[in-house]
């Protein structure tokens, strides 16, 4: 079936969090840009910022725990489609109450468990952004291969150049976006595997995480105050993202960030914990760009040992992330640091 009227009205949910709402995107874009349709979010308080700075989507929906308040509200919009890429209990009760069609996205939670728990790999070699876009296919939405996403409303814009100038960083050539922070511990470098880097690195870095990274990036700022700045907890989601796109690349775990970084279309290096890339969570750019490079330390038995992270490492020796090669991820930077310059320059 495919769908040809101008006044559908959709409701997608994807509740949280922030990288897996930046992964949706493209969904809502192609809702928009080929249906015409009336695209409303559904997601929660937390995370409403990044939904309602998109212009392809017409309301945000938000909630902090119970869904009851709006429930009714919801009902009474008369949606045509419901896009469920969350899959929770949450998103159904949603679809318990409303009368309309819907479309759940394959949520690979039989694949991933055999992968975590027995290291069988039944994973489809899928990115989630695919999977998420068939869910579309009945209704006539097709992949447009433009990637993903990310708005930030101009009064969020940060000059980056003050902030640097403020701290005694000459930035004449740029900086680099170091994410030091990830939801889980053991996606994270540790404090002094990031320091070994950063030294190793001699262009200016601006650090970025949430408040909880800032005492770590202060002690990261103390020890390379030439070159970095403690960007944690100073800014909020959408400034956070202002920095990621005025650098030049960006270094990160497996994060929120890291998918901003892509919306970006920025060159990315992303580093990889006790979750893998397999699980079609990666950064994810536009048709004939790859712009990551992966750094994982494989034929560790234990990994992946969670399909989210844990906040120790369940076999106290973390070598997923201390045994990554700090050397080869700085080798990497260095050649696309000279190639940017060397376009620059040109």
């Amino acid at each position: 079936m495919t769908v040809t009227s101008n006044n559908i009205k959709v409701l997608v949910i994807r509740f949280s969090s922030i990288g897996d709402i930046v992964l949706t995107s493209p969904v809502v874009r192609v809702l928009k840009k080929q249906l015409n349709a009336e695209v409303h979010f559904l997601t929660k308080k937390a995370f409403q910022t990044i939904p309602s700075s998109n212009p392809y989507i017409d309301r945000v929906w938000s909630i902090e725990k119970d869904l009851g308040p709006i429930l009714n509200d919801l009902a009474a919009e008369n949606f045509n489609y419901l896009i469920d890429l969350h899959q929770n209990l949450r998103s159904a009760r949603v679809k318990q109450k409303l009368s309309t069609k819907k479309y759940v996205f394959h949520k690979l939670n039989v694949e991933k468990w055999l992968m975590v728990n027995l290291k069988i790999n039944r994973l489809p070699d899928r990115h989630i952004v695919d999977r998420y876009l068939d869910t579309l296919k009945e209704i006539g939405g097709v992949n447009d291969g433009e990637g993903l996403d990310f708005f930030i409303p101009e009064k969020e814009e940060v000059e980056v150049k003050i902030h640097f100038k403020e701290a005694g960083i000459s930035i004449p050539n740029g900086y680099i976006a170091l994410v030091i922070g990830a939801a889980h511990a053991t996606k994270r470098l540790p404090k002094d595997q990031i320091s070994a880097l950063i030294h190793q690195i001699p262009y200016p870095i601006a650090l970025l995480g949430g408040p909880s990274d800032s005492t770590i990036a202060s002690e990261l700022q103390s020890a390379h105050n030439q070159k970095v700045l403690n960007c944690c907890g100073n800014f909020n989601i959408l400034q956070s993202a202002s920095l990621v796109k005025q650098s030049n690349l960006v270094i990160s775990h497996d994060t929120g960030l890291m998918h901003i970084a892509a919306a970006f279309q920025k060159p990315i290096i992303s580093i990889w914990g006790n979750t893998i890339p397999a699980f079609g969570m990666y950064p994810y750019f536009r048709n004939g760009v790859q712009e990551n490079t992966s750094f994982e330390v494989k034929g560790l038995s234990c990994r992946p040992c969670s399909k989210i992270g844990h906040q120790t490492c369940p076999k106290k020796h973390f070598k997923c992330m201390t045994n990554q090669n700090l050397e080869y991820i700085a080798l990497e930077v260095e050649d696309i640091w000279t190639k940017i310059i060397q376009i620059t320059d040109n």
